[in-house]
């Protein structure tokens, strides 16, 4: 029995489709984000995820202030007005979550990876087109909803003289920190996608990690749990999407989601090594 032994080539060799073809040049940065615009926008759960997000952040802010505003105007919650007035941003969260791991993990489900990294074989510039795709999406879509939570939030508060206006300490922060939130745990999505390369397994890496970890960590003893309940990802980088926490023990806003963003970046840059060197 006799074979033949190959020698592997790099994947920008391998699966560029043009390397014999005189003249022709590989798709530069802006062809790739125009496909992966294209790709975004043509598959369903990209619509319905973000009018879930709208639905989630913007109603149920709108309906626990409704129902909390005579309360906090009282003061028997012990609560202030500003940690409600973004209170829908943190179910909403989900859907952004939902949103980043299929962008990923769905192209690998159908095999569409492949044609994706055949037609662009330089493989950092396919998922810097995605993650500008997706966190520019998730940012405008993330604001738009903050503010639309505040308009209908803020009409309840104002009925009982606790009405927050734009120009009050951490408002307007909140409102576009809201966005830039969604945009990383979007991104952070996407990458345990890249890692993981299924979306059962990311979505509940990542719900986990933000929603479960989160809080247990808190019932860790003495310092330990004080810099680890502040450290993970979800309580570092959240704290900018509100006016006030409910936990006073976090992160300033802007250290937190500073820590938060090279959270992101360490398991994105995983994520792309990975990319890069597995099989696609």
């Amino acid at each position: 029995m006799t074979g033949t032994l190959s020698t592997p080539v790099p994947d920008t060799v391998a699966l560029d489709p043009n390397r014999h073809v005189p003249g022709a040049r590989d798709p530069g940065f802006a062809q790739t984000v125009r496909a992966e615009w294209v790709k975004f926008w043509s598959v369903r759960s990209t619509p319905w995820s973000i009018g879930a997000l709208v639905a989630l952040g913007a109603g149920l802010t709108v309906l626990v202030c409704a129902v909390s505003a005579a309360d906090l105007a009282e003061g028997t919650t012990g609560e202030a007005a500003g940690s409600f007035i973004t209170w829908g941003m943190t179910v909403a969260q989900i859907t952004a979550i939902v949103l980043g791991a299929l962008v990923v993990t769905s192209e690998y489900g159908t095999g569409m990876i492949r044609a994706t990294l055949t037609a662009t074989p330089h493989r950092g510039r396919v998922l810097a087109a995605k993650a500008l795709v997706l966190t520019g999406t998730l940012f405008v879509a993330g604001t738009v909803t903050a503010v639309l939570g505040y308009l209908g939030g803020n009409w309840f508060l104002e009925r009982e003289g606790i009405g927050l206006a734009l120009s009050d300490d951490g408002v307007l922060r909140s409102l576009l920190g809201s966005g830039l939130y969604m945009a990383g745990i979007g991104l952070l999505a996407a990458a345990v996608g890249l890692l993981v390369r299924h979306t059962a397994a990311a979505l509940s890496i990542v719900l986990a990690l933000l929603l479960v970890v989160g809080n247990m960590v808190m019932l860790l003893p003495g310092a330990w749990g004080e810099w680890a309940t502040k450290l993970m990802p979800g309580n570092a980088g959240s704290v900018v999407a509100t006016p006030v926490s409910f936990n006073p023990d976090l992160l300033d806003p802007w250290t937190g989601f500073a820590v938060f963003c090279a959270e992101v970046a360490a398991v994105l840059l995983a994520g792309y090594l990975v990319l890069r060197r597995r099989d696609a």
